[in-house]
């Protein structure tokens, strides 16, 4: 058969069931198959699929080392608006993607001026819906891995796969190390602990060895912290603020040269700075433990983990 060529614009019927109206098959070693373009700048698609009952166009790549079955792409792409591929459905799925091996549908911008990998706007559905039979329905990686702006709903267990439940609080030293019991200043701020038996005690600096707060509160960064860090940086109001363990496990600073401490032992603040202690004082220890000690130490100054149960 020789080459095609249209001078103006045609159409055929096909009234056999179950065939193809058009099929073209390439058996060289590079190029394709069908190639549709339209070279109109004030609109007009490269391809339209229309179908009443399935798919408007299908794409299928059958090598595992082949590269996509339906690739779109926008010769402008820093033209606001453009896409790559559009897909529109009135009852079933604009786009569906499905793959044996690889990801159903990828969806990557390249760009640092802002724009998401993926969009899903829904009026009355979801917007993004993940779903899967044995893994994770969706997951998110990043500095912020996960935003939400509104209510969360949850019908099943939450689990936190670190520790202790933390809130963040303005420091007013530059050196709190993780591990460090703090107590309140007259300012509301907080400072390493400094003498026995502190009523005034806060909690303990998370993150000590490895251990990381499973929930932080009172977080005051902004939405765009990590596209405005040089800005961000440059604005620095001088507050440090730590996340300082309330509840759960954390690690703590103790110092055990009076009394060892040994598992079970209620720890209070210590005479030396931002170490915690055996409270054997129960008259004083009212209103100034810290925490139940989940390890023991026998001399000297050392960290082990606790059990915050500020009482």
């Amino acid at each position: 058969m020789g080459a095609i060529h249209f001078d103006k614009p045609s159409s055929g019927t096909v009234d056999v069931n179950k065939v193809n109206a058009l099929k073209v098959t390439y058996t060289g070693e590079e190029g394709h198959a069908f190639w549709s373009e339209t070279t109109n700048e004030k609109g007009g698609a490269g391809v339209v699929g229309v179908t009443r009952k399935w798919v408007g166009v299908s794409g299928q790549c059958t090598s595992v080392n082949g590269y996509a079955g339906v690739h779109g792409s926008n010769a402008e792409p820093l033209q606001p608006g453009g896409a790559g591929v559009v897909g529109i459905s009135v009852k079933g799925n604009g786009i569906y993607g499905e793959s044996q091996l690889g990801h159903a549908i990828w969806g990557e911008t390249k760009t640092d001026k802002g724009g998401a990998g993926v969009v899903g706007v829904s009026i009355n559905w979801h917007g993004v819906d993940g779903q899967s039979a044995n893994g994770i329905g969706v997951y998110g990686k990043g500095p912020v891995a996960g935003f939400f702006e509104g209510k969360v709903q949850v019908t099943d267990d939450i689990e936190l796969l670190n520790a202790d439940c933390a809130e963040e609080f303005d420091i007013v030293e530059e050196n709190a190390e993780a591990g460090s019991v703090m107590v309140l200043n007259e300012n509301g701020s907080l400072e390493s602990s400094y003498q026995e038996y502190d009523k005034k005690v806060a909690g303990i600096v998370s993150g000590g060895s490895g251990y990381k707060p499973a929930i932080v509160l009172g977080s005051q960064h902004s939405q765009n912290q990590f596209q405005n860090a040089d800005q961000n940086k440059n604005n620095d109001n001088k507050k440090r603020r730590l996340p300082i363990a309330l509840i759960g496990k954390v690690y703590c600073k103790v110092d055990a040269r009076h009394s060892p401490i040994g598992i079970g032992d209620l720890l209070t603040t210590s005479a030396t700075k931002g170490y915690a202690m055996k409270a054997e004082d129960p008259m004083k220890a009212f209103g100034a433990v810290i925490g139940k000690a989940l390890g023991s130490i026998r001399q000297g100054l050392g960290m082990i983990p606790v059990l915050v149960t500020l009482q």
